[in-house]
């Protein structure tokens, strides 16, 4: 798996609309990126650790 992660590699892993990830990005409420250039990129531990508070999150409401 490669470090760095594109919008749509990102909204494969979680099976997710890539709209849907674009949107996360904008309103802040997704994985952490960057920009290099006009491309937009995720490393890859940002969203393992992404994923992770989001399990724990559900985890938490289900208690």
């Amino acid at each position: 798996m490669p470090d760095h992660m594109t919008t749509a590699e990102v909204s494969e892993l979680i099976r997710t609309p890539a709209e849907t990830v674009r949107y996360w990005r904008h309103i802040g409420k997704g994985p952490r990126s960057f920009k290099v250039g006009r491309r937009v990129l995720y490393r890859r531990s940002d969203v393992d650790s992404w994923l992770e508070a989001q399990y724990a999150a559900g985890d938490q409401a289900g208690q």
